[in-house]
């Protein structure tokens, strides 16, 4: 067993979503930690903090690329745990999932090109289009009673549109959590090659599958999907090592390979991630398979907890079913709060540090994302100010439940 309960604060070194307590809490000193940002609030596994340790003693921190040992440690990991084979030249490595979105809208379409979103979505996807002067393609994804769907008659229509260049698909998605299933992939994946729309598709979570379900690369669809595809992945969510800015971006098609690495040249002339992010990648992926299932329990212990207690004592408070990920898709509106000022109200009066659901989009607007991976103490501690909050509010909410009931009388 691993230790899921020690951690540390954050607040000396750099991290946002812990100075952001600070902001409005200036006189906490650790007793809560913020629920925001994807990454996680436990210790790294040991054999990537023990094995960092002998790298650094055994070798000088300078330039690095990829060595063939790398790669081929991150083909071997996406054979065992996806069924996916790839080859290593297929690898191009980059510090972020972000920068290669930025890339491929770059280097695959031009000014004034649609680009499509399923929305509420991740909010850099947002700003990957529109700061390149792209045209924002928007593909509201269906609320089906907290289930949420893909509007394939609105899909398919948005790329029929011969402006409609590129799909950023979210896979596992970000923020409602879903994963969606080989069927789903098998359409959309089919509606986009019949209208020549490169997929380009965000997979950062995808090694974070809760129970029941099962997470397809999109890439493994067909050859066809395989050649017609960008497909983002890397080790930060899985094993809490985003500062590492390490990602591997596996593009198969040899022509989409060469533009992209020749837009890394044109704009970062020499584009490298770090030596240290090239180990802890490799030790991830070669010790840590373990580690990363029992984190996956823990998360999913978390996501019980909460739902259950939700559901039991405040039901007006819709959680969205969470397949993947480690966030926690709440919807709030119910409670007849401006979102603004819920997003206020919970940081001031419940001391809770979500990320805002507004930020993923306007369909975002009432809903809340919670990050689960912390050690279960701390979300039951946010569980119990949650719960506090809700009670407070919950008055109103019932008086304007009465007033519609019997106006309907």
């Amino acid at each position: 067993m691993y230790n899921f309960e020690t951690i540390g604060t954050r607040y000396t070194t750099g991290s946002k979503k812990w100075a952001e307590i600070h902001q409005y809490l200036p006189e906490e000193k650790g007793d809560i930690i913020p629920f925001s940002v994807a990454d996680m609030e436990l210790e790294i596994a040991p054999e990537i903090k023990e094995g960092m340790k002998k790298y650094i003693d055994r070798y000088v921190l300078g330039y690095a690329n990829p060595t063939q040992e790398f790669r081929e440690t991150v083909c071997d990991w996406m054979q065992k745990r996806h069924n996916w084979t790839i080859k290593p030249e297929w690898i191009v490595s980059t510090p972020g999932v972000i920068n290669a979105l930025y890339t491929s809208v770059q280097c695959f379409t031009n000014p004034g090109d649609g680009v499509m979103l399923l929305t509420p979505v991740y909010y850099p996807m947002y700003t990957a289009i529109t700061s390149n002067k792209r045209t924002l393609v928007d593909c509201p994804l269906i609320n089906n009673h907290g289930h949420y769907e893909i509007n394939f008659a609105d899909f398919e229509a948005k790329c029929k549109d011969p402006n409609t260049k590129m799909l950023i698909f979210c896979s596992p998605h970000n923020p409602s959590s879903r994963v969606w299933t080989k069927e789903e992939l098998e359409k959309l994946a089919k509606i986009c090659l019949d209208n020549d729309v490169l997929m380009v598709s965000d997979e950062i979570h995808f090694d974070l599958i809760m129970p029941g379900h099962t997470h397809t690369v999109l890439a493994t669809l067909s050859e066809e999907v395989q050649q017609h595809s960008v497909i983002c992945t890397a080790p930060s969510k899985s094993f809490n090592l985003a500062g590492m800015q390490t990602s591997n971006i596996i593009i198969a098609n040899e022509d989409l390979r060469k533009k992209f690495m020749d837009n890394q040249l044109l704009l970062e002339m020499n584009p490298k991630c770090n030596i240290l992010g090239y180990e802890a990648n490799r030790l991830a992926y070669t010790y840590c398979a373990d580690w990363l299932d029992q984190v996956v329990a823990l998360i999913e212990k978390n996501r019980s907890m909460i739902t259950e207690f939700l559901k039991l004592r405040h039901p007006e408070i819709a959680v969205t079913p969470m397949e993947g990920t480690y966030l926690l898709w709440m919807d709030f509106n119910k409670l007849g709060v401006p979102y603004k000022q819920l997003a206020e109200e919970l940081r001031t009066k419940a001391k809770l540090f979500f990320d805002d659901g507004f930020i993923f989009g306007a369909q975002g607007e009432g809903f809340e994302r919670w990050n689960l991976a912390c050690p279960t103490r701390y979300a039951q501690e946010g569980l119990a100010r949650l719960d506090a909050y809700l009670k407070e509010k919950e008055g109103r909410y019932f008086v304007l439940d009465r007033k519609a009931s019997a106006g309907s009388l």
